[in-house]
This record gives structure tokens, C-alpha cells and sequence, in this order.
């Protein structure tokens, strides 16, 4: 069976208040695509297909018109979907009997009995090819801690939370195989963030709390033939384990993941084994522009933008997202004007401008207690979080703003 593993697709996202639609859809169009000249039988979508919980009827549309889409061009594809951190369990689910027969597998957060224990059953999924059931599936969505089953006797030092999700894998795995038949693999849907996974610290929620919920490879039994994971936007092996990997996400989500190389798994099982594992690179239809690659000093970085060429022929939706990055000695009043006026003409988009200043110590209230704070006067205040930010005192003028603006908030009262 040949499977194809994606994740964190996150429509409906912006960047920096410009949206990026356009971007989804080129990458939507292409794993349709994908999914005819790979002769695909499974997609895999493990979590944040959506941006937040409450996606834009936009994103929403086009989310469903790509399932339809996939399932016309691959009436024998399997598609089995998992909620992510971002997405709502139950909005998600919502259109679940409609895509069931689509062929459409839909787990948005873990099933439970009238008794209020968990149906492992309804988180085993089985895929089928021409001759029947293939593989099996386990669906585990994003996990919070009432989700999980709770472990009597942890052993010394064991997180209740991690324990739990170990438990309700092992649970899985144990119906799987009560349900399998000889040369038919199990395949594992996670939604998580395993130990040693490189994070980008600017797109990715934390759903970590002070390693406490990082997950082992070890959770895996030897009997899952593959892990596919979302919550990660880098494309990475777990614990060098060659059958646990994060696919990444499809394009970049910030700044931080332009250099990710971004792309979807292509794996195929022979018998109860995975015996191929492929990268495909994902086209990037928009690129994102860091200048200068560190912050320099603004003469540097004018001058730079200035000898910036781009295609002339480009649409605007295809214009490249500028991130402009400079390291200042004190404020810079004009900034931004400074920097649109170098772009002017330009096909791109000033998405964001990082400022660093060299002399920044932001050490310099640390030692400060609150009634030692509670003595100082505003203005006092205000002059010691300017020196941690700039090494220097707050300019007169910005100072006598400060004095009036204070002023008129008395009188207000």
C-alpha cells in the first residue's frame, strides 16, 4: 500500500495581517496532483489543518473542496484526518458521516462510551485496497490531559499525562492487532511533540509545559510499522528512528522556517513493513525575503533594499514577504518610512521589521524588588526600562511626552 503523510497545513493563516490563501491553494493543487501521479491509496493528515478553532468560511471551503476533489481524481483513496493543537475536535468532526463516504476517516478528539470509558475501537481505522481491509490506522488526535486514560502504580517520577498517552497508544495497538491479519501493517497517526523535535519557536503553540508532555519514541511498539506525526513544522526523524518522522509542514509559517525544507512523506508497506520512505518537496509558490540575513546597521540595510531585484512579471499575490532586519544604536525615528521609501516600486511586501540594538541590557530592574519598585515615581520607571532597552538615558523630549500624557490622564480622572 502506498500512503502519502501530511501535516500542519494551517489554512486560514496570516502573515503578519496578509493572508496566504494563494499559497495554500498552489500547495493544494500540487498534492492533488501528487496524489494521481504517486498512485497514492492513503493520505494521512496528521493535525492543524486549520489555523485556529474557529477557521474563516474561506479556509473551511477550501479544505472540503480539495477532499472532494481528491476522492473524484482517486475514487479508491483513503483519507484518514486527525485534529491538531489549532483545530476544534468538534468542528472538525462535525461533517464526519457526510465524509465517511467519501471514504474520509475523521478523529477529532477520543471517543468515549455511555459509561464514559474510551472506545479504542472507533480510534482503529481500516484501510481498505481491491481485495479489502490492507492496513490498519491508529487515529490518535491531539491529546489534552482530561483525554487521556489515567495509570494506577506510575512508576517514580513518571508523568501522569505522558504515561497516559503511552497507555491509550498501547490500548490501540492491542485492538489493532486483535483485528489484523497476517501481512497487514499498522500505521500511527500522532498530534504531539516527541523529545529531541527541533521547534520553531515563532509559529509553533507550545503545547509543552516544562518538558513534562515531550513523548518518547519508545511509546511506538515494534509492532506500528510507521509514526506519522504533525505538530512540528521542520521535517525531522524522532529518536533516529527511521519509521518515526514529522513530515513538517507544507510551507513556511514565519520567518524562522524559510530554510525548512518543506515537502510530504511518500512511504509504501510491503507485508507488516514499511520498505520505502521518500521525500517530496513541496513547490514554494511565494517566497519569504530575510535582508539582510543578520541585522546590520541601517545605512547597510537601505543600501541593500535598494540593489534588491526582483521579477517584474510577478502577480501580486505571488510579491515575496519582506522581513527587514536592523540592529540600531538608539531609536530611529522614520523607520518604517525610511524603509518603504527604499522598496518603492518594489514587487513585495514589507510583512515585518526586526529591530536589535547592540547595547540592549535588559538585566538592569532585575535587581529590584516591588517595594523598592513601589518608591520610584513613573517617570523614574519609565527612564530605567528606556537605559535596560537603548544604554542610555530617555531623551528630554520623550520625557516631557511621558509628563503631559500623565497630566492628561489626571485630568481624565
Amino acid at each position: 500500500m502506498r500512503f502519502i503523510h501530511t501535516s500542519d497545513w494551517h489554512l486560514g493563516q496570516t502573515l503578519h495581517h496578509f493572508e496566504r490563501r494563494f499559497e495554500h491553494q498552489c500547495f493544494l493543487d500540487w498534492l492533488l496532483a501528487t496524489l494521481v501521479t504517486e498512485q497514492a491509496q492513503t493520505l494521512l493528515i496528521s493535525g492543524d489543518i486549520f489555523d485556529n478553532a474557529n477557521p474563516s468560511a474561506a479556509a473551511q471551503k477550501q479544505f472540503y473542496q480539495f477532499l472532494q476533489q481528491a476522492k473524484s481524481r482517486v475514487p479508491a483513496l483513503n483519507i484518514v484526518i486527525i485534529a491538531g493543537n489549532h483545530d476544534s475536535p468538534g468542528r472538525l468532526e462535525m461533517p464526519a458521516p457526510f465524509l465517511a463516504e467519501m471514504d474520509a476517516s475523521v478523529i477529532g478528539f477520543v471517543p468515549r462510551d455511555a459509561d464514559g470509558q474510551i472506545d479504542v475501537s472507533r480510534l482503529v481505522i481500516p484501510l481498505k485496497d481491491a481485495q479489502g481491509v490492507a492496513a490498519w490506522c491508529l487515529a490518535i488526535p491531539f491529546l489534552r490531559p482530561g483525554d487521556v486514560p489515567r495509570v494506577a502504580d506510575l512508576a517514580d517520577g513518571l508523568d501522569p499525562y505522558t504515561a497516559g498517552i503511552t497507555a491509550l497508544y498501547q490500548q490501540t495497538l492491542a485492538y489493532a492487532l486483535s483485528q489484523r491479519q497476517a501481512g497487514q501493517p499498522i500505521i500511527a497517526l500522532g498530534h504531539c511533540h516527541m523529545v529531541g523535535g527541533e521547534v520553531s519557536q515563532d509559529s509553533e503553540r507550545p503545547i509543552v509545559i516544562g518538558g513534562s508532555e515531550a513523548l518518547s519514541a519508545k511509546m511506538f511498539d515494534a509492532n506500528i510499522a510507521y509514526a506519522a506525526l504533525g505538530h512540528l513544522h521542520l521535517a525531522q526523524l524522532v529518536g533516529q528512528e527511521a519509521h518515526i518522522r514529522y513530515c513538517g509542514s507544507p510551507i513556511p509559517l514565519s520567518f524562522a522556517e524559510v530554510a525548512y525544507p518543506h515537502q510530504v512523506l511518500r512511504f509504501d508497506t510491503e507485508g507488516e513493513a514499511v520498505v520505502d520512505i521518500t521525500p517530496l518537496l513541496v513547490p514554494r509558490a511565494v517566497n519569504l525575503l530575510r535582508i539582510p540575513k543578520k541585522a546590520a546597521p541601517m545605512a547597510e540595510v537601505l543600501a541593500a533594499l535598494a540593489a534588491l531585484e526582483l521579477p517584474a512579471d510577478l502577480a501580486p499575490e505571488q510579491f515575496p514577504f519582506l522581513e527587514v532586519r536592523i540592529a540600531l544604536e538608539q531609536p530611529e525615528p522614520g523607520l518604517r518610512a525610511q524603509i518603504e521609501a527604499a522598496i518603492e516600486g518594489k514587487p513585495v511586501r514589507l510583512a515585518k521589521i526586526e529591530t536589535r540594538f547592540a547595547n540592549k541590557n535588559s538585566t538592569a530592574l532585575e535587581d529590584e524588588t516591588l517595594p523598592e519598585l513601589a518608591q520610584l515615581q513613573p517617570d523614574a520607571i519609565f527612564n530605567r526600562l528606556y537605559r535596560s532597552k537603548y544604554a542610555a538615558d530617555a531623551p528630554p523630549e520623550l520625557m516631557a511626552a511621558l509628563a503631559e500624557l500623565m497630566l492628561n490622564a489626571g485630568a481624565d480622572e
